[in-house]
């Protein structure tokens, strides 16, 4: 009596194969779309922590915690100064308010070697909002890629 060789077949396992890359196929999409989810929560908490920064300068500023001339819109002059902070008009010995520990990067952003700061685009309160362009002081941040977020709208746009 001749005794079944033990092991797979070759055909079991092309079988085996064509399934295991069908599936690794259907999962691709998926793995990307979930990277591009990451990517957007990331850039939603970053605009959101450097808007309500620069919404709490403003609030500082007119408030008289910072001194500001007679005209200025009473937004930060730059993005670092919510960063290194701007000396407190009410405290003797003038200590800085900060308002940021570090400037978050845009994660649409490509370019690795550009600082965190130099990856946003910035609006000043003297531009209007349909042409967005920088200025005297920082009013909003945005981002700089011309690409499209799942929910069909522009980052530049968010």
């Amino acid at each position: 009596m001749r005794r079944a060789a033990a092991g797979f077949t070759l055909l079991e396992i092309a079988i085996a194969l064509a399934i295991l890359s069908i599936l690794v196929v259907m999962a691709a999409p998926v793995v990307k779309l979930q990277a591009q989810r990451e990517k957007e929560a990331e850039l939603r908490y970053a605009l959101r922590e450097i808007r309500s920064a620069l919404d709490a300068y403003k609030r500082a500023s007119d408030g008289g915690l910072i001194a500001k001339e007679t005209y200025a819109s009473g937004y930060p002059p730059s993005l670092d100064t919510l960063v290194y902070g701007a000396p407190n008009a009410k405290d003797p010995k003038a200590r800085p308010i900060r308002f940021l520990r570090r400037i978050p990067r845009d994660p649409m952003s490509t370019d690795s070697s550009l600082e965190a700061v130099a990856t946003w685009a910035k609006r000043s309160y003297a531009s209007p909002p349909d042409a967005p362009s920088e200025g005297e002081d920082v009013f909003d941040v945005y981002s700089k890629s011309g690409s499209v977020g799942i929910n069909g709208i522009p980052y530049r746009q968010w």
